[in-house]
């Protein structure tokens, strides 16, 4: 979106805290929505109460008791924004979304057609907070390319700011550097802005003033985006090609489908056979348009952007979005899908990638095809049974063996990248009353009442200090009857949400062996026993 060095004007719409607002939760309330037990985003509400992105879950409820943790929902964010971009289709039909919350579009037309930036910025706020109602704000700016205008549009706070033209630089300059860590065009270096940092580099302006070279002997390639952006540039040189059109994969589908993850499963292989040529060439796609056709001439065609390159599956959840809204929103089509399409809307060198190295010896696999037939694997259960039937576990902190790993839905992951909630150690931190390693097999839900007695057949009961009032002899469960103890452990009280008199939860967890060779870790709570889990 560039012409040499000049950068094409840009108009970005952002509504804030959108994960918030998609949720259907009032932003005057304490929310946050977590991905990988951290906190993503929150409510203005929250963050009063000192609730901030990448928190842990146990710091951001321990500042606000209050806190409705939601999980993070793209699919469902996407949907929620389908009304707005359809809203604004009536300014642009070029609409580009890089993050469902967010969307962009050049001004160069509208702008004449409506009478200039100010007026098409003022009719595109008009339009998106008709759209979405009293639900949330929405912010619009104006400014030369994508990134001046979101920092544009995350200011406006009485109207649309609009950034003269020329003067995007001028804009940047007092702005602290760390913004550059919300600039999706770096991607994950906040290292590399930690450093600019520590040099001295306190605003963008700093890091403008500096020669390019000297930048890009330092940081290399990112370096030398940063630079450009801090410059009020595109991250990059301009595309002065356009893609080529034989690049262009469209499938005719018979039979029609009417299921997002049936067609999202045919996108993906798609999506394989696109990129299949992209690396044939060198090249690979930031800029993507994604296109379905009813079997009565309706066309729904989203254009979506990254800038690292689309995986295959990345494509496909991000078509499984889009025909999401569009077959519950309120122009729903009339008829089901017979033909989708993926175009390259725009082409750059690739950067490469770090491939894993192969294995030896006997039954040895090779770790990127293994990888890409899980990921096939994948998609073709998501199609068989939906996006949320397929879960993937996330260690979670907790005391009880239930609460530590959580299965949250594999469309809300990325399971192409690093995913370090799902290794062990990944929740660091004390909690005191967690019962000790190795932990049971099998998780009871919902847990099966229990008794344990004394010798002399009393029940046992747990006292305010901790201790049980006799050691256990026997416990009775509905199942196995009246079994002997053999050994036990414990117990391990705990106190949870002490803070608040309506959800506080005393506990004590008790290990036992019976005779039997069975091992169960006993819960008690209230003057009653449950059988929360079970050994191997």
């Amino acid at each position: 979106m560039t012409n040499g060095s000049r950068s094409v004007r840009v108009l970005v719409v952002v509504c804030p805290d959108w994960a918030i607002v998609a949720a259907g939760v009032a932003l005057d309330v304490p929310a946050a929505v977590l991905r990988a037990n951290r906190v993503l985003a929150c409510s203005p509400a929250a963050r009063t109460e000192g609730v901030a992105v990448d928190q842990r879950r146990r710091d951001a409820q321990a500042r606000c008791p209050d806190l409705v943790v939601l999980n993070h929902d793209p699919a469902g964010e996407a949907r929620a924004f389908e009304p707005v971009l359809q809203a604004l289709e009536a300014l642009t039909p070029r609409i580009e979304i890089t993050t469902p919350g967010s969307c962009a579009f050049a001004t160069r037309g509208p702008s004449r057609y409506f009478g200039g930036d100010q007026a098409l910025a003022a009719r595109a706020e008009q339009t998106a907070g008709g759209a979405l109602g009293d639900r949330g704000p929405v912010r619009v700016g104006v400014a030369d390319g994508p990134f001046a205008a979101r920092l544009a549009a995350q200011r406006a706070s009485a109207g649309p700011l609009v950034v003269p033209a020329g003067a995007s630089g001028a804009f940047l300059a007092p702005l602290p550097v760390a913004v550059l860590t919300e600039a999706p065009e770096l991607g994950e270096r906040h290292d590399m802005v930690d450093v600019f940092g520590r040099l001295g580099l306190a605003r963008l302006g700093d890091l403008a003033a500096l020669p390019v070279d000297d930048v890009v002997g330092r940081f290399g390639a990112p370096g030398r985006a940063a630079h450009r952006l801090a410059c009020g540039l595109d991250p990059r040189p301009p595309a002065t090609e356009p893609p080529p059109p034989d690049l262009t994969v469209a499938l005719e589908l018979d039979p029609p489908i009417e299921r997002a993850e049936a067609a999202a499963f045919v996108a993906r292989a798609a999506a394989e056979d696109l990129l299949a040529r992209l690396a044939e060439r060198g090249s690979a796609c930031t800029r993507l348009a994604i296109g379905a056709e009813t079997e009565h001439g309706e066309r729904h065609e989203r254009v979506w952007r990254t800038d690292g390159g689309f995986a295959a599956s990345a494509v496909a959840d991000r078509l499984r979005w889009q025909l999401d809204g569009w077959l519950a929103g309120a122009h729903r089509p009339t008829g089901p899908l017979t033909r989708l399409w993926l175009a390259p809307d725009e082409v750059v060198p690739a950067g490469g990638r770090q491939l894993a190295l192969p294995t030896t010896g006997p039954g040895a696999v090779d770790p990127v095809a293994a990888a890409e037939r899980a990921a096939r694997a994948l998609a073709r259960v998501q199609a068989l049974v939906g996006a949320d039937g397929v879960r993937v576990p996330e260690w979670r902190g907790g005391r009880g063996p239930g609460e530590r790993v959580a299965l949250v839905p594999a469309a809300a992951t990325d399971l192409t990248g690093p995913h370090p909630a799902a290794r062990a150690g990944w929740v660091a931190g004390p909690w005191p009353g967690q019962i000790p390693a190795p932990a049971p097999a099998l998780v009871h839900h919902p847990a099966p009442a229990a008794e344990v007695l004394d010798a002399a057949g009393h029940p046992l009961v747990v006292s305010a200090r901790g201790e049980l009032s006799a050691p256990p002899a026997t416990i009775r469960t509905a199942g196995d009857g009246e079994t002997p103890v053999d050994g036990w452990a414990g117990p391990w009280p705990c106190v949870e949400r002490w803070w608040d008199p309506t959800s506080r939860r005393r506990r004590a967890r008790l290990q036992v062996a019976t005779t039997t060779g069975v091992a169960h870790l006993l819960v008690a709570e209230g003057g009653r026993w449950w059988v929360e889990a079970t050994y191997d």
